[in-house]
């Protein structure tokens, strides 16, 4: 009996999981109905975590399984989403096999892009960085030297529009599914928003909704904070109001000047992007409205 669970758990493993996001109005019946169907369509539940939100009426759930008979995972995903649609859930449904292609947009600041291309490297983030676009080049052989290539896309106000236009072009060429601004400097337009194809996740160095906009560890001095945070979040028309993904603080005291607030929020802002960074490629997190639901 020794070696028989061994060989089981390899199995599965190797095994390409799907990966369902699903909402919509709360009734009885929803968690039985998904597991029931996966179950008797011979597939094995890896993990499954819901939510309620009481005041709206509303139900969340993000469920990952695998069929170990060998099935198609891309004909169980779609008979599964046609099951859920008929439930009148919205779902949406990856595989983990899936390797999203990743464009970072850098200026000059390189914290954040090292670490998540150190997070890259080591395995942690299941994408596919494709590019590099940079407004300055201070970051051109940092990318190269990791084998990225790097664009520079140099933008000033009287340029932005064609810029842009060039980014979106860049974005196209490469199929880009993601855009991770790591510290780049720059306000992105409406249209930019409108037309780049893909999420936009952007890190912004404080712990919104406090301190938005420029200078925020000025702000912060400024009004004696006890506590500095980071916050990463999908980009919006509006200016780091889009739904938040992640966030972290560290405390401080009145001994700290504006450079001590820069120097520890640098360690915060990296490691709250790359979370944000992973938590979406794996598929964990669900906007509604201007909220997300971050799955475990």
């Amino acid at each position: 009996m020794r070696d028989i669970a061994p060989k089981i758990r390899i199995r599965i493993s190797m095994n390409t999981s799907i990966i369902a996001l699903l909402h919509g109005p709360d009734k009885p019946g929803i968690v039985a109905g998904v597991a029931g169907w996966i179950l008797e369509n011979g597939g094995s539940i890896l993990h499954a975590d819901q939510h309620h939100d009481g005041q709206q009426g509303v139900f969340f759930q993000r469920v990952e399984w695998v069929h170990a008979d060998g099935s198609d995972p891309d004909d169980r995903a779609k008979s599964f989403y046609e099951m859920a649609v008929k439930m009148g859930m919205k779902i949406k449904t990856a595989l983990s096999s899936d390797r999203p292609k990743v464009a970072i947009m850098v200026s000059k600041a390189g914290h954040a892009f090292h670490e998540l291309v150190q997070n890259w490297q080591a395995g942690d983030l299941p994408c596919d960085i494709s590019v590099v676009l940079g407004n300055h080049r201070d970051l051109e052989s940092v990318a190269t030297s990791h084998g990225l290539p790097f664009v520079f896309t140099p933008i000033a106000k009287e340029t932005k529009a064609a810029t842009e236009k060039q980014q979106i072009e860049i974005f196209r060429e490469y199929g880009v599914q993601l855009v991770v601004m790591a510290r780049y400097m720059q306000v992105l337009s409406d249209s930019f928003l409108d037309h780049c194809g893909a999420p936009v996740i952007n890190i912004h160095h404080s712990f919104l909704p406090a301190f938005a906009g420029a200078r925020p560890y000025h702000q912060a001095y400024e009004r004696g904070v006890k506590i500095i945070g980071a916050t990463a979040h999908y980009a919006t028309a509006v200016l780091d109001d889009g739904p938040i993904i992640h966030q972290d603080v560290r405390p401080v005291s009145h001994r700290k000047s504006v450079l001590d607030l820069m120097r520890l929020g640098r360690d915060l802002e990296k490691l709250v992007l790359a979370e944000a960074v992973r938590l979406h490629l794996e598929n964990r997190i669900l906007v509604y409205g201007n909220k997300t639901v971050v799955f475990d």
